[in-house]
């Protein structure tokens, strides 16, 4: 005879996908075992901590390490505006879950509102310490912390980019999207903790990014350019927007749901990734324009 224990829920819109779970009678201890196993996987899995189902398509079966071992890598995303970070209108959502789909447990990938600035610094505090990273010279070169963000979350990657060289904490990549500067911030200036960094930009319209960052230290950052998006009409996949941000922000929110600029994002921070957990698709590397 078997109990059946239901977590409720449902993945349309917003509710979680029902989910069962078979208790074997007593007799069979080891499929028990198996199945509770199986939920503390589900239920505790460092995965994307966002509340709202991610989409089905993007779930691909993808070499992962064990339960045991601490992501490998962390992925830090700010979105722009007031937007929340579970929105899946928006780009920056669409790839921090595709992402976290393909790696699953072998890097943590967050989202955070760009005023949540202190949330994301600790959460990287706390990921070192589970990882038992001492922040030492030596051992700097094995962290692996790509941050990236659309307008004022672009501008909130390079703060916490420069709160983190204070606590002598390396990042690999930081990448800024139409960068648009918060009161007591500057996004232009890349402090010499970050190995890579790219920015792109737009001119169009009221509000735009910034066109130009540089290096505080060039002989320690790579700027690996600034790259301009010119927009005659929006692209077709901003028709999921609010109407109100296409019409006063034409520039600034097309360049936010253009594919050309995300596949780009997308691109390069995987290949910032560990190789051991890439999947076996298209490790291209980005055609940038001109």
């Amino acid at each position: 005879m078997q109990t059946v224990c239901r977590m409720l829920g449902r993945s349309h819109k917003g509710q979680q996908r029902e989910k069962r779970l078979i208790m074997p009678s007593r007799g069979s201890h080891s499929e028990m075992l198996v199945a509770l196993v199986f939920v503390a996987i589900q239920v505790l899995g460092g995965g994307l901590v966002l509340l709202t189902p991610a989409r089905a398509s993007a779930e691909s079966a993808a070499a992962v390490p064990s339960q045991t071992d601490p992501p490998s890598a962390l992925v830090i995303g700010f979105v722009g505006g007031f937007v929340h970070p579970d929105d899946l209108r928006h780009s920056e959502v669409q790839i921090a879950r595709q992402i976290q789909a393909t790696y699953g447990n072998g890097v943590r990938v967050q989202l955070f509102e760009n005023r949540r600035g202190a949330q994301a610094h600790q959460l990287v505090l706390d990921w070192l310490n589970a990882r038992g990273r001492k922040l030492t010279h030596d051992e700097n070169h094995n962290t692996r912390i790509i941050l990236f963000g659309h307008s004022w979350g672009a501008s909130a990657v390079v703060s916490l980019a420069r709160e983190l060289q204070q606590d002598g904490v390396p990042v690999s990549l930081t990448i800024q999207v139409d960068s648009v500067t918060k009161h007591g911030e500057n996004d232009s200036v890349i402090p010499p903790n970050v190995a890579e960094a790219v920015n792109f930009y737009q001119t169009g319209g009221i509000l735009h990014g910034r066109s130009m960052i540089a290096a505080a230290d060039p002989s320690r950052t790579k700027i690996l350019g600034n790259f301009r998006f010119a927009y005659e009409k929006e692209p077709a996949e901003c028709h999921a927007y609010p109407w109100y941000d296409r019409l006063l922000f034409k520039g600034h929110t097309s360049i936010e749901c253009d594919p050309r600029v995300w596949s780009q994002v997308e691109a390069l921070i995987r290949m910032r990734l560990p190789a051991v957990f890439q999947s076996a698709q298209g490790q291209v590397t980005p055609p940038f324009p001109n």
